[in-house]
């Protein structure tokens, strides 16, 4: 007569240790990819802020430069619309002027080494557009801003972001002798402005530093370079 065996058997040891590290692997590969996703998630937020600002800039830079009369952007003459300095610059388009500071030395933040305000406003300047008709602010390159008639081009964010480096040129070649328009080339570069994160390439271009490198933020490091062309000028209009 055969006996029915009613004995339950449970896990073993083993199958246990086994089972729990199976859990363990796929809990920690979930958080890996959370982890992952969230880091690309901030980094596409930060490149798309810089994007969306350096697009800002470039019309606003092409629609005040179509409304004015060719200027003179040279490094000599007293009439020079394009005032450069190692800390930022000037640009004169004639209705409109532009000022800046860099993005070292606003972290260096050095009253004597910036473009500031005259009175009433403790903010420091990163991009800002000025009702200047005659010019006055390439005229006089340390001129301090009046703030009430500054706008601020440039929000730093929650990015910290500023300008690394502006370019403007032109040549008499590009001047269109039937109308008088001239072409002028603009490159500038703009990003977060965390400097320990942030080096020069070989051509003197910024760049984030590389994640193997010393300060690198891969997260929140974004520096863009943007290139546009202005026309400016009518023939008929110059005095």
């Amino acid at each position: 007569m055969n006996r029915v065996d009613n004995q339950k058997h449970g896990f073993t040891i083993i199958e246990l240790m086994l089972a729990m590290a199976f859990v363990s692997a796929l809990l920690l590969a979930i958080a890996m990819t959370v982890i992952q996703i969230g880091n690309i998630y901030n980094s596409g937020i930060t490149y798309k802020d810089v994007n969306q600002v350096g697009g800002t800039i470039s019309n606003e830079l092409q629609r005040s430069i179509a409304v004015s009369t060719p200027f003179n952007i040279s490094d000599t003459g007293s009439d020079s619309k394009y005032i450069k300095q190692d800390f930022g610059g000037r640009l004169c388009t004639g209705t409109y002027s532009y000022i800046w500071n860099y993005g070292t030395a606003l972290a260096a933040n050095n009253p004597g080494r910036l473009n500031i305000y005259s009175t009433g406003s403790s903010n420091l300047i990163r991009f800002v557009k000025i009702n200047d008709s005659d010019g006055s602010y390439c005229t006089y390159p340390s001129k301090e801003i009046a703030p009430i008639s500054a706008v601020e081009l440039l929000d730093a964010g929650q990015h910290n972001l500023a300008i690394h480096s502006f370019k403007i040129s032109s040549t008499e070649s590009v001047t269109d002798d039937m109308t008088g328009q001239r072409l002028y080339n603009i490159e500038f570069e703009l990003g977060t402005n965390n400097t320990d994160a942030i080096t020069t390439d070989s051509s003197g271009y910024y760049i984030c530093k590389k994640p193997i490198e010393s300060g690198s933020d891969t997260l929140y490091c974004s520096v863009i370079r943007f290139n546009l062309t202005a026309r400016a000028g009518n023939k008929n209009e110059v005095n």
